[in-house]
């Protein structure tokens, strides 16, 4: 049987230098490794399609010949260390990669079978939401920051009362309804970190996306706030597919269906949250989610 390996624990002794507790191998993890959040689940249809994608900055090679699929109905997690491609891969799903002076993609990445070039992008954009890592609301109310998705997809200027329900829909598939809902004329702004990263992708859900990419959504916020962020990613990758960038190991555990692990911009393994945490197949990966480097 292949050893098992974990994401590494720090703790911190108060009353001595602080010590890095190594990995266990002995078959049992720490509860806070193995609390998955994300029941198993059989793969759903596939949305989008990678084959030999590359992204270059001028002569700087930044994401390497990257074939895989996202699928609907699951958490796709990308991890590896800072600069290995995991955001520049995430932001080239719906084109925001050349939004960068110099940049250039190459192979095929297609959407629903269509190749995304022969989509209208501010299209591709609503079908295919980003979340970014800072939480980034409107300097406008609460009703407004979510009605703007609304506002720019409609033909002509739709009124408030017309849009009562989607807002609230939304707000209620990002679980903030219950919080903001008798107060939508709140100053975004004026909301918590997390209410705000919410808020965040509220405003992408009211688009009604097929895919959701996530820029490191939590990597601001307190463990509580991040728990209920966590939370809502499983409820709502039953409805969509959820693409997500994470530095944090044990996160990518607990939500994730499947995990990419990328290194100097390839795609190094692939495969089920299990897999590549309790049995990777390369040294690399190996190596990386035992704490050696990164």
């Amino acid at each position: 049987m292949d050893e098992l390996i974990v994401p590494p624990i720090r703790r911190i002794d108060l009353g001595s230098d602080p010590r890095v507790v190594e990995p266990q191998t002995n078959g049992h993890r720490p509860a806070a490794a193995v609390t998955k959040r994300r029941p198993a689940r059989p793969a759903g249809s596939e949305r989008m399609t990678l084959e030999s994608l590359g992204v270059a900055y001028g002569s700087k090679q930044a994401v390497r010949d990257v074939t895989l699929e996202v699928r609907a109905g699951e958490v796709l997690a990308l991890i590896g260390p800072s600069g290995c491609g995991k955001t520049t891969l995430l932001r080239t799903l719906n084109r925001l990669t050349e939004l960068t002076p110099g940049a250039v993609r190459s192979g095929r990445l297609a959407l629903d079978g269509d190749d995304i070039d022969t989509l209208e992008v501010t299209q591709l954009r609503r079908r295919v939401s980003m979340v970014f890592q800072q939480p980034n609301p409107f300097p406008m109310s609460v009703f407004d920051n979510v009605a703007y998705a609304l506002r720019e997809q409609a033909s002509r200027r739709p009124r408030r009362g017309d849009l009562r329900a989607p807002v609230e829909q939304a707000l209620r598939r990002a679980g903030l309804w219950d919080e903001v809902g008798d107060n939508l004329d709140h100053p975004a702004l004026r909301l918590s970190g997390g209410q705000q990263q919410r808020l965040c992708i509220a405003r992408a859900l009211a688009a009604k996306p097929e895919v959701l990419l996530l820029d490191e959504p939590c990597s601001a916020l307190d463990p509580i706030s991040t728990a209920v962020i966590e939370d809502l990613i499983v409820q709502l990758a039953s409805e969509l597919a959820v693409v997500i960038v994470t530095h944090n190991m044990q996160q990518a555990h607990r939500i994730a269906d499947r995990v990419a692990f990328m290194y100097l911009g390839e795609l190094v393994e692939l495969g089920s949250a299990e897999q590549v945490f309790g049995a990777p197949r390369q040294q690399r990966t190996r190596d990386y989610v035992s704490g050696s480097f990164g």
